[in-house]
């Protein structure tokens, strides 16, 4: 896929599945803004990403603010040019049974995952209407459309971002914009590299392809939503789970 002139947003890009996805953009020639919740991680993977050739503009953001949410579109803009694709992929986990569960632990997940993928997409769709063009990309999961012991908060961000994805696409694609959502499995991340071996392989028994997702796999579904190649899909939620939830 080409993405030359195009410029792309990843929020939550400073590594693992989000840097990925900056740099399969850019690998395609596409102009990439990244953001992060720290401003030296988010300059370390600008930095690798430009050793590479690509133009970048990086920007430390906390996403569950509408303002920063906001000057980040406005900066991007500014720096590249145009807004053409916008992948939400930050999130984060606070993980706990619901009886022990926190209301601080659930307000945070929700804050960033839920309202700080609302709130990048309400401005980045500020700017989309008005040229009449533009994909969104959300990062949702496969534990949004089956549930998780241990995990109410992700598990409600995650699936609230599923009907957010259909609402916005209904709302906007009369002005040419697409709305997506990937929903990935287990991911081959360092998170996971840690897990305990035999917690892995009951993992793996229940995935029929019988292999965790690579951060590849998950930027190629991604990249394909993106591309002009999904003209005609808005909407959807592109399962990438190896088959763990049918």
């Amino acid at each position: 896929m080409n993405f030359t002139g195009k410029t792309i947003l990843v929020t939550g890009a400073s590594r693992g599945i989000g840097f990925e996805i900056a740099q399969a953009f850019a690998a395609a020639g596409a102009n990439v803004a990244i953001c992060a919740t720290h401003a030296d991680a988010v300059e370390e993977a600008a930095k690798k990403l430009r050793e590479k050739g690509a133009k970048v503009y990086a920007q430390a953001v906390n996403i569950s603010s509408a303002s920063q949410c906001e000057d980040f579109i406005s900066n991007t803009v500014k720096e590249l040019g145009s807004l053409d694709v916008v992948v939400n992929n930050a999130g984060i986990t606070k993980d706990n049974l619901t009886v022990r569960m926190s209301e601080e632990d659930w307000d945070t997940v929700i804050n960033v995952n839920l309202k700080g993928t609302f709130l990048m997409c309400k401005a980045a769709l500020k700017v989309m209407f008005k040229k009449r063009s533009g994909s969104i990309v959300n990062i949702s999961s496969v534990v949004g459309q089956m549930g998780n012991p241990g995990q109410a908060n992700y598990v409600a961000s995650k699936a609230g971002i599923i009907g957010l994805t259909k609402t916005l696409a209904k709302e906007f694609g009369s002005r040419g914009v697409r709305v997506n959502a990937v929903a990935p499995g287990f991911v081959q991340t360092a998170m996971t590299d840690t897990l305990p071996e035999e917690v892995k392989n009951k993992a793996l028994e229940s995935i029929p392809l019988k292999r965790f997702a690579t951060t590849q796999d998950i930027a190629k579904a991604v990249m394909f939503l993106a591309s002009e190649d999904a003209s005609y899909i808005t909407g959807h939620i592109l399962a990438v789970n190896g088959g763990l939830y049918i």
